[in-house]
């Protein structure tokens, strides 16, 4: 690749966001360039089994999804690089993207690196992920039907997904470090009257214990200074997430989250920007709504660029 080739657009993460936006913008005879650090796929190559994306009605695995977007946006002329963004210049009537190995120069960016997401930092945490260890309700909670799960967190997102996961498991816990939640009151007055819910207040987990599969966690109660075993068949972390944004701040305007603000078209607060998917502050954490914005960064990419020529 020329240090000096200029593209129409070039899209930053190759998620189920960034191959979206590059089948249409390939599709749309622009000259597309895609970048990913590592493998394509981001978050969703978390999860053992997608089955709630449309049209595959016995499911997917994730990399195979993947690997469908990819095929998809190369046969339409994407081209796909390894290489991580570090920074977004302006250079003349440009965007320059540097890169670790190169600058990339292009007429548009949409922003596609998604967000990671909080780990408890325990042990076997990582070996676990996929495994028992899950942080994604709407995604696995039908794997845990009729079983004992437990949900770590004090937050809306935390509290929405226990109330979820009591529509499949037996027996939910919820696990806080603290005394009181700090979601909204609506949501903890549902969490309380409902039967399946237990919590633990003032309790952190510090292990996760199993073979192939997760068996079981160590919960130490802060308060008391004790630890003791919870056997468990699933555990659900739902601290937050942390979007790809570093390498913007300045930049991009971003929301108190570090998201990046975005219009409805998805573009962001300097023109010939665009976002799309995790990294957005108006995209549910969803493969199919990441997706969906990256097809609206796509269209809009098409019609910044029109607007350009004319």
């Amino acid at each position: 690749m020329s240090r000096d080739e200029k593209h129409d657009v070039v899209i930053i993460g190759a998620g189920p966001a960034g191959l979206a936006a590059a089948i249409y913008t390939g599709r749309a005879r622009l000259k597309t360039l895609v970048l990913e650090k590592a493998l394509p796929g981001g978050q969703i190559l978390l999860t053992d089994w997608v089955e709630n994306y449309p049209g595959f009605p016995e499911g997917i695995a994730p990399f195979d999804l993947i690997e469908n977007f990819r095929k998809q946006a190369e046969k339409f002329g994407a081209v796909l690089k390894t290489d991580e963004a570090k920074s977004i210049r302006r250079k003349d009537d440009f965007w320059a993207v540097v890169g670790q190995e190169g600058e990339y120069t292009a007429r548009s960016v949409i922003m596609a690196t998604g967000a990671a997401y909080r780990k408890l930092g325990i042990p076997n945490e990582a070996r676990l992920t996929g495994r028992g260890v899950s942080y994604c309700a709407t995604c696995d909670a039908p794997f845990f039907r009729d079983g004992v799960v437990a949900v770590v967190g004090g937050g809306d997102n935390a509290l929405t997904e226990a109330i979820l996961l009591t529509k499949f498991c037996r027996k939910l816990i919820l696990i806080h470090r603290r005394d009181r939640f700090r979601a909204i009151r609506i949501l903890q007055e549902r969490i309380f009257a409902n039967p399946k819910i237990e919590v633990l207040w003032n309790s952190v987990v510090e292990s996760a214990e199993g073979g192939n599969q997760l068996e079981r966690i160590m919960v130490r109660d802060v308060k008391e200074s004790r630890t003791f075993p919870l056997a468990l068949d699933g555990l659900f972390v739902s601290i937050g997430m942390d979007p790809h944004t570093d390498f913007v701040r300045g930049l991009l305007e971003l929301n108190k989250w570090r998201e990046i603000k975005v219009k409805p078209d998805m573009s962001t607060s300097r023109a010939g920007i665009f976002a799309a998917g995790d990294v957005t502050d108006a995209c549910p954490k969803q493969v199919i709504t990441a997706a969906g914005t990256g097809v609206a960064a796509a269209l809009a990419v098409n019609e910044y660029l029109e607007s350009l020529a004319g």
